[in-house]
């Protein structure tokens, strides 16, 4: 979908120079774009792990363990959406697109509708990154002010307290609510959304009926009405809480950039260079922390995800190298925050920075040549 507002040269030097390296990194011999090997045995390591935590969870009424089995079941959806929907929902996952439909049709045994998630991800976000009133990931006012460009109410000092708790609780609204809103209204944001048909809609109404069962039901019928929900609370507010964080860190950070499009006269349109902008809007973190790259289906290294997001995500930090040497020779920022703490601390600074109603800076002049915004104390590349 485009946005009238925006207009994103894709056919620059840098560009052209970029796509024709990491091209030829994936022309190798052995190397596939999608199709990897490797994510067959991950997809089992995660389903596993999720089969576990219901197990450890369910099988004694004993408090403790209940909520030990609801933690590692939580961990594992969180696992299993990053890893296996993500790269499915981008097709990423296989060659064969109907593999890749299974594999993003995981989310809706999470409960989340891939549909709805294709449109407002995969669409309007991967497309205006970080642009207010384009990017619906970054929209969740009046409970938080996550941009400098959004209004400021007073209990906003106050978000990097109760944030965490929101975040736990916002797959539960997505599964709730969300769907249903978006479905209703056809659209996200601005960006319309076209309701589910033939095997879509087969897919939404099987996911909103299969999930409840696994997730709900048999803990409630095994434990409980008390410990059966206790069960579904944990494990869905720490995958909430795990896939907020993975987003936010790559986002709302102090050294991301924020467009605010709301602010543009009538008519007027800002022109960007497409992959600099994904870079000047997404920070890579924890480089080097090869479990957390496991893990979190390699968003860590989200700025590449976004040049790149039909790639399967085990080449991400082999292409981070590609992309970072020649954004240097052309003069563009790559942003990478070192490891999972720094970028929590920048993530958690951003938020006070916006509780405290910080103006939103000066917009960039079209086609700027400066994408880097620099935090407090740090210094622009190359300086």
């Amino acid at each position: 979908m485009k946005d009238p507002r925006v207009r994103f040269d894709a056919r620059s030097p840098f560009q052209v120079e970029l796509k024709r390296r990491v091209d030829a990194y994936l022309g190798e011999a052995g190397r596939e774009p999608a199709g990897v090997r490797a994510m067959h045995r991950k997809t089992a390591a995660l389903f596993a792990a999720l089969a576990l935590g219901l197990a450890l969870g369910l099988s004694t009424t004993m408090l403790p363990v209940v909520l030990a089995g609801a933690l590692v079941a939580g961990f594992a959806m969180a696992g299993l959406g990053m890893s296996v929907q993500h790269d499915g929902g981008h097709r990423a996952y296989s060659k064969n697109p109907k593999v890749n439909k299974v594999a993003a049709a995981v989310l809706d045994f999470l409960g989340a509708s891939s549909h709805v998630w294709n449109h407002k991800h995969a669409i309007a976000h991967h497309t205006y990154p970080n642009m207010e009133g384009a990017d619906e990931d970054i929209e969740l006012q009046p409970l938080a002010r996550m941009a400098p460009g959004q209004p400021h109410r007073w209990f906003h000092l106050a978000q990097p307290l109760y944030m965490p708790l929101l975040y736990g609780m916002l797959n539960l609204k997505w599964y709730w609510w969300d769907d249903y809103r978006d479905l209703l209204r056809g659209k996200i944001g601005n960006t319309p959304i076209a309701r589910p048909r033939g095997g879509d809609l087969a897919i939404f109404l099987a996911g909103k009926l299969v999930h409840p069962l696994w997730a709900l039901v048999l803990p409630i019928a095994t434990l409980g009405w008390a410990k059966g929900l206790g069960f579904y609370g944990v494990m869905y507010f720490t995958c909430g809480l795990t896939l907020s964080l993975v987003f936010q860190l790559a986002h709302c950070v102090e050294e991301a950039e924020f467009i605010r499009l709301t602010d543009l006269a009538d008519g007027e349109v800002i022109e960007r260079d497409f992959a600099a902008h994904q870079l000047a809007t997404t920070v890579d973190f924890a480089p080097n922390n090869r479990w957390l790259t496991w893990y979190v289906g390699g968003l860590n290294f989200q700025a590449v995800h976004h040049l790149y997001p039909r790639v399967c995500h085990i080449h991400y930090p082999a292409l981070a190298t590609i992309i970072q040497r020649c954004s240097a020779e052309f003069g563009v920022a790559y942003k990478s925050t070192p490891s999972l703490a720094t970028a929590i601390g920048s993530h958690f600074r951003w938020l006070a920075r916006m509780g405290r109603g910080e103006p939103a800076r000066d917009r960039l002049a079209p086609v700027s040549g400066d994408y880097f915004t620099p935090a407090p104390g740090q210094a622009a590349p190359g300086s």
